[in-house]
């Protein structure tokens, strides 16, 4: 029983981190409809600067975000204003080349500057965990998770409590409407991007010490993302959350039970059996297509 229990808190430790990535990328489709591929390269990009950081300053990994999320956020406005949005409007297989374009960029970019190595920021509480009776719960998981929660929670309240965050939900329900009540389109698109890119600077940073990485492992957490977008529901954060739950328990339960090497695949099984039942996803709406 406590081998179950132990599996299932790590999973869900693991699951709000998950979360907190996936945040970024269904925030920016549910706005833009835009399936933003360089989101996995935008974790590798922060992860590999906070490996940086953390080497020649000494700087906590997962603290140097309130460094990382703001320069992400920057990045991602500017990209949107003078990049993505040259693509407003069009096809969304426009999107996934331009992005899958920039998430290239990056990885050569990080390639010259930092070399095609694994790198893994590991800090003094890297090999230490608290213990709860029986169960075990490592303090680099702990802390990630809980760094995972405050950005969250900071999302939801503006989201919900903000006018730009009621800017960003009117104008991802409908954007016609949004415009009539004086919404400006081009600053709420350019906000959401932001904030999505900002998502990044945070999960790159916890992601630097949870896992190992290198410049083309942005294809392995791209992956994962969509993954938890689509058996979510495309564009719904609830769903993301849902679905990065379910990653983290399959994950976990899974090397439990079993062997880690086949998590990812019980994990798209998941995905396969929901899809057959909601073609959109866990909380996604139905579209016309769908009926059709």
């Amino acid at each position: 029983m406590a081998q179950f229990v132990q599996a299932v808190v790590l999973g869900v430790l693991i699951g709000g981190i998950y979360a907190l990535m996936a945040s970024g990328l269904t925030l920016i489709f549910g706005v833009l409809r835009i399936v933003n591929i360089a989101q996995g390269a935008f974790l590798i990009l922060v992860a590999t600067f906070t490996w940086w950081l953390w080497r020649t300053t000494g700087i906590d990994p997962i603290l140097s975000a309130v460094i990382t999320a703001p320069l992400m956020f920057g990045l991602g406005w500017v990209l949107y204003r003078f990049v993505v949005r040259r693509i407003s409007g069009q096809a969304a297989s426009m999107s996934v080349l331009l992005t899958f374009g920039i998430a290239l960029v990056i990885e050569g970019f990080l390639n010259v500057v930092a070399g095609n190595k694994f790198r893994s920021a590991t800090p003094a509480y890297f090999e230490q965990s608290f213990r709860v009776g029986d169960i075990l719960l490592p303090k680099a998981q702990v802390y990630g998770f809980l760094a995972a929660v405050v950005v969250l929670g900071g999302l939801y309240l503006l989201l919900t409590r903000t006018w730009a965050g009621r800017a960003i939900r009117a104008t991802s329900q409908n954007p016609s409407a949004a415009a009539l009540v004086g919404i400006g389109a081009t600053a709420t698109a350019a906000l959401a991007f932001a904030l999505g890119s900002a998502s990044a600077g945070v999960g790159g940073s916890i992601l630097s010490v949870l896992y190992p990485f290198f410049p083309a492992s942005h294809y392995d957490w791209i992956s994962r993302l969509l993954g938890i977008v689509v058996l979510g529901g495309m564009g719904s954060l609830p769903g993301a959350l849902v679905g990065a739950l379910v990653l983290g328990l399959a994950e976990t339960l899974t090397a439990t039970y079993g062997s880690l090497q086949w998590s990812t695949l019980v994990f798209y099984l998941v995905i396969m059996a929901v899809l057959l039942v909601r073609p959109q996803g866990l909380f996604g709406a139905r579209l016309r297509e769908d009926v059709a």
